[in-house]
């Protein structure tokens, strides 16, 4: 390597970690909020690029309620060591990956009749 070379990468390691110390002290949150933020993300439920199509085209919105109500179902399952999970609440149903905490595909009221439910090993009902 020549001095040129070797100088550049000195900038650019000095550049890098002055950017780095600015992105980890400028922030005004305190351990506490950082470390409750990271907590909470483990606990939030997450919908699949197809559940969100799903929900999307036949045009079924989730409520707050609904939305505890599902997570509730994630505890009992998770509490039974359900990992594939079939989740009915009221005219809806959600097949689930209950350790990742994903909801993997939704089914309406219509779509229930006449359809069989594989790769789940365990069902609640909310």
């Amino acid at each position: 390597m020549s001095k040129i070379d070797i100088r550049q990468l000195e900038n650019r390691l000095i550049n890098s970690s002055k950017s780095i110390e600015k992105k980890q002290f400028n922030s005004n949150k305190d351990f506490g909020q950082i470390l409750e933020k990271i907590q909470n993300k483990d606990e939030e439920i997450k919908f699949s690029k197809h559940a969100t199509e799903r929900l999307n085209s036949r045009d079924v919105s989730l409520s707050l309620d609904e939305m505890n109500r599902l997570k509730s179902a994630f505890y009992k399952a998770e509490s039974r060591g359900v990992k594939d999970a079939l989740i009915l609440m009221d005219d809806k149903a959600f097949i689930a990956n209950v350790q990742n905490k994903i909801i993997i595909t939704t089914v309406n009221k219509e779509q229930l009749k006449d359809n069989i439910f594989t790769n789940i090993d365990g069902a609640v009902i909310i």
